[in-house]
């Protein structure tokens, strides 16, 4: 029987949409062929839409990364699915709550010809401790460390703050660090450009290095404002590769993200 989709993407994180009765019957084996780029539709990961699981809740949002593992929360996709959600109600702008593994967030849609924006809850950050890595480099004498804060948003990151480094070089950092923690973690590599203005490359849990991650952004600001790099109750811009969010923390780490969504195609497979 064809499976129907919908392809959705924020900010160049792209993801396949499925309506389920039953999320844990979908199988993470359909999910990996479904995104590969070449056999496949492509995509880095699949998002179930299933039934409500609290009072209040329009839909809840299962994720299933290309790799078939299953993070608890993606902040990127969260925003598509809401906006998915939006359009198939007709609202332009709406309010409601969606289940995710991070349990039941908030989500306001603003849609317009110019484009949709969403705004999302992600929750409150957790502080883990740090992490130390040095990795060895051909071209230098001296092995480069890296500092990384851990710190969860629903899922696990851990972040560095300092200059840019080559994506051939945050390929290999990136699998280290994720080596090093138990159930892996994403990895940011944050270099601040002003008080309210962050540059973050992200290599994914699951994904490997992508264009964007919004739980990522979320916690690179709210670790930002934990050491005093920004401020709370104020928005600041984290420009990924795929584009800019806006993230806004609070003093209690609590975390809001905003930016766009948008619709790719809809299609169906025997996939």
């Amino acid at each position: 029987m064809a499976l129907a989709f919908q392809k959705y993407h924020g900010i160049g994180n792209d993801f396949l949409l499925v309506e389920v009765d039953d999320p844990p019957g979908f199988g993470v084996e359909r999910a990996q062929r479904l995104c590969d780029r070449h056999f496949g539709v492509g995509g880095d990961g699949v998002l179930l839409i299933g039934p409500a699981r609290t009072a209040g809740a329009r839909a809840s949002m299962t994720v299933i990364n290309s790799d078939g593992s299953t993070p608890e929360m993606c902040g990127n996709g969260l925003r598509c699915v809401a906006l998915y959600l939006a359009r198939k109600a007709g609202q332009e702008q709406s309010e409601f709550l969606v289940d995710t593994g991070s349990g039941p967030l908030l989500c306001q849609v603003q849609d317009a010809p110019a484009g949709a924006r969403v705004t999302t809850d992600i929750g409150r950050g957790t502080a883990l401790g740090e992490l130390t890595l040095s990795v060895e480099q051909p071209e230098q004498a001296t092995a480069t460390e890296f500092v990384f804060h851990r710190l969860a948003t629903g899922n696990p990151h851990a972040i560095c703050f300092r200059p840019p480094i080559s994506s051939e070089l945050l390929d290999v950092v990136g699998p280290k660090v994720n080596s090093l923690i138990p159930g892996g973690a994403n990895v940011e590599i944050a270099h601040q450009l002003g008080p309210q203005e962050l540059a973050v490359a992200v290599w994914e849990r699951g994904v490997g290095r992508t264009l964007a991650c919004g739980t990522g952004a979320a916690a690179t600001v709210i670790e930002a404002v934990r050491q005093g790099r920004c401020p709370a109750d104020a928005p600041v811009v984290v420009h990924l590769p795929g584009g800019p969010l806006t993230i806004t923390v609070k003093a209690d780490s609590f975390a809001r993200l905003s930016g766009p969504a948008a619709y790719v195609y809809a299609g169906s497979t025997d996939l």
